[in-house]
């Protein structure tokens, strides 16, 4: 039986894509940078270092990486600010208080920055919800790298054969795998390019899942 839901955020809790996506063209377009959307797509799931790390190796960036992370959240933290349209996903408040009611554990486990956690969380009342926050800027390797998901698991205290991880990215989909926890992949109609075929169960909507068929997966 399933005991601990891992969620990621970005593209699963919410939808900040276009924040990061206006961030990261912005900060491009002042680097001199021009990124294909194919590049893009492969950065979703990953962590902003490993992001600028990549950038910084490819393309010979002058700035150092902490100038490269502090201009992007500046950039962000305006946007989602005065985003008066930002919202949770349809269906992942429900899906969320659903688990609670029924006394499945859930943890956070996402690339983003510890700041842009708290900002979402700060915003949409989502604290008492999860026992644990787990943030990519921790770790070394961002997804595919299986690292933040068994820290997750290690800190639920849950066996991964009793976890469960909700991803829409291919990197996150590949890291759940990779950490031997069931996967349930979001095919999101924000997170374009994404491969949903790693993952052991594919949604289209939040609807689709209820704490009684999570407990039962695996």
């Amino acid at each position: 039986m399933i005991r601990t839901v891992i969620f990621d955020m970005d593209g699963v809790i919410i939808d900040t894509e276009p924040v990061h996506h206006h961030a990261f063209f912005t900060q491009f377009a002042e680097l001199g940078l021009a990124i294909s959307d194919a590049e893009y797509a492969s950065f979703l799931g990953k962590s902003t270092r490993n992001v600028f790390q990549q950038l910084k190796q490819k393309y010979h960036l002058g700035p150092e990486i902490d100038d490269l992370l502090r201009r992007k959240r500046e950039i962000f933290n305006a946007r989602f600010d005065t985003d008066p349209d930002l919202d949770l996903l349809p269906g992942v408040r429900s899906l969320i208080e659903d688990l609670h009611q029924h006394g499945v554990q859930m943890v956070l486990a996402s690339s983003a920055s510890k700041g842009t956690i708290a900002r979402v969380f700060n915003r949409f009342g989502l604290a008492p919800y999860f026992t644990y926050i787990v943030s990519g800027e921790d770790f070394e390797e961002s997804k595919p790298n299986p690292a933040i998901f068994l820290h997750a698991a290690e800190l639920s205290k849950t066996p991964v054969s009793e976890c469960v991880v909700i991803e829409d990215s291919t990197n996150g989909m590949a890291a759940a795998k990779a950490a031997g926890i069931y996967c349930i992949g979001y095919a999101s109609p924000h997170s374009a390019g994404q491969d949903v075929r790693l993952a052991d169960l594919v949604i289209q909507d939040f609807s689709e899942l209820s704490a009684e068929r999570i407990k039962a997966l695996a």
